[in-house]
C-alpha cells in the first residue's frame, strides 16, 4: 500500500509537471503571437497616423482658401451723402465694430456703434466726455479722433478756451474696452514749441508712435502747416515737431488764410501713405493732397514725396469741397474713405454732409480715390 502510494505520488507530480510545461510552452506562444499582433498594430497605427498628418498637411491649407474664397459678398448700391450732416468724419473698426467718433455742442466728444461704414448715423450714440464750463480745454472741440493703441482707447481732440488763437490738442483715455463708455482728460499733448494745433492724429511706423498735425508756425494765423513728432507712448510727444508740408501749389492756397489740414495716415502693402485737407474748408475748392514716405525716417522731411496736384477734389454739379477724411476697412477688406463735402456749391461750412467712396490701387501701391460719386457699389458679407 506504501508503494502504490508513492508511486502514485510520483506519477502524480510528473504529470503537473509536464502540465506545467506545457502550460509555460503555451503561454510563451501566446506571447509572442501578442507581441507580433502588438507590433503590427502600432506599425499599422503610425503608418495611419502618417497617412492622416499627411493628408491633414495637405488639405488644411487648401481648407483654409476654400474657407476664404466661399465668402459670398453682394455689392449694394449706397447713396452720397451717407449722413445729412457732420464735417471732420473718423470711423474706425476694432474686432469687426464700426466706431464713429464725432463732436458737437461745443466742448461734447460723441461716439456711436455702427452697423455699416455706409449707415453713418447719430441714433443710438453715446457722449463719452464732456468738458469744462471754463479754462484752456472748455470750448471749440474739434475733429476728434478715436485711435486704439496698445491695448487702450484714446481720444485725440482740438480744444480752446473760447479764442481760436488757443486750440491746442488734447487726450482723452478711455476707461474701459468699451469705447462707447465714458473717457477722461488726459491732458494736452505737444512738442516744446506749444504752437496752436488741431487736427491731430497717430501714426504706428515700425514699433515706433508719430503724432501729426496741422500747426502754425508762429503765433500768428498765416498758414497752417502739416507737422509730425515722435511720441514716446499714446500720450507723450518726446521730441522737436518736424515740418513736413506747406500751402505751396495754387490747389492749396484757395482761401486765406493757406491751409494743410486733416492729415489721415494710409498704410497698405508696407507702403505709408499722408492724406491731408488744401486750401479753406469753407470754400468749393477744399481738396485732399497726398505725401508718400519713400525713406524710411518719417522724421526727416526729405523722406516725404509730395504730388504735385490733388489727389481727390470737387466734381461740378455732384460734390464741392470734398475734405477731411479717415480710412477704414469693409468686411470684405476693401478700403474706404470717409470724408465730409457740400452738395451744393457756396454752402460752406453750413452745407456740409458725410460721404463715402472706395480706395483702390496701381500696381506700384499708389493709392487712387478717383473721383466724388453720387452712387457707390458698398460690398456687404453674405451668411
Amino acid at each position: 500500500m506504501k508503494k502504490y502510494t508513492l508511486r502514485c505520488v510520483a506519477c502524480l507530480a510528473f504529470l503537473a509537471l509536464a502540465l506545467l510545461l506545457a502550460a509555460c510552452t503555451q503561454k510563451q506562444a501566446f506571447e509572442q503571437e501578442t507581441t507580433k499582433a502588438e507590433t503590427e498594430s502600432v506599425s499599422e497605427a503610425e503608418t495611419l497616423t502618417e497617412t492622416l498628418t499627411e493628408t491633414e498637411t495637405k488639405t488644411e491649407p487648401k481648407t483654409e482658401t476654400e474657407e476664404e474664397t466661399t465668402v459670398n459678398v453682394t455689392y449694394k448700391p449706397v447713396q452720397n451723402p451717407v449722413y445729412t450732416a457732420g464735417a471732420d468724419p473718423w470711423i474706425t473698426e476694432h474686432n469687426g465694430e464700426y466706431y464713429y467718433c464725432f463732436s458737437a455742442w461745443d466742448n461734447v466728444v460723441w461716439v456711436n456703434k455702427l452697423s455699416s461704414i455706409a449707415q453713418v448715423t447719430w441714433d443710438g450714440c453715446a457722449f463719452v466726455y464732456v468738458g469744462p464750463q471754463e479754462g484752456m480745454y472748455s470750448h471749440e472741440y474739434w475733429a476728434p479722433e478715436l485711435h486704439y493703441i496698445n491695448g487702450e482707447w484714446y481720444i485725440y481732440v482740438a480744444a480752446d478756451d473760447g479764442n481760436n488763437e488757443n486750440h491746442r490738442m488734447y487726450v482723452l483715455k478711455g476707461t474701459s474696452q468699451d469705447p462707447m463708455q465714458p473717457f477722461e482728460m488726459v491732458g494736452q499733448i505737444t512738442d516744446p514749441s506749444n504752437k496752436w494745433a488741431i487736427d491731430g492724429t497717430v501714426m504706428q511706423y515700425g514699433d515706433e508712435l508719430y503724432f501729426i498735425w496741422s500747426g502754425w508756425e508762429g503765433d500768428v494765423n498765416v498758414a497752417q502747416n502739416i507737422y509730425i513728432a515722435h511720441m514716446s507712448d499714446p500720450c507723450t510727444i518726446d521730441s522737436e515737431r518736424v515740418c513736413i508740408s506747406v500751402p505751396e501749389y495754387a490747389w492749396e492756397k484757395v482761401g486765406e488764410p493757406h491751409v494743410n489740414e486733416g492729415p489721415a495716415v494710409l498704410q497698405h502693402d508696407g507702403k505709408t501713405f499722408l492724406t491731408y485737407s488744401a486750401s479753406g474748408s469753407w470754400t468749393d475748392d477744399y481738396c485732399l493732397g497726398m505725401l508718400t514716405l519713400v525713406g524710411d525716417d518719417p522724421m526727416n522731411p526729405e523722406h516725404w514725396e509730395k504730388s504735385s496736384k490733388p489727389v481727390f477734389k470737387k466734381r461740378p454739379g455732384t460734390c464741392y469741397g470734398p475734405g477731411h477724411n479717415s480710412f477704414c476697412a469693409a468686411p470684405d477688406g476693401s478700403i474706404w474713405m470717409i470724408y465730409h463735402a457740400n452738395l451744393e456749391s457756396g454752402t460752406g461750412w453750413d452745407g456740409r454732409s458725410i460721404w463715402i467712396t472706395p480706395v483702390t490701387f496701381e500696381e506700384d501701391g499708389t493709392p487712387k480715390f478717383g473721383s466724388p460719386r453720387s452712387e457707390v457699389e458698398f460690398p456687404e458679407i453674405v451668411q
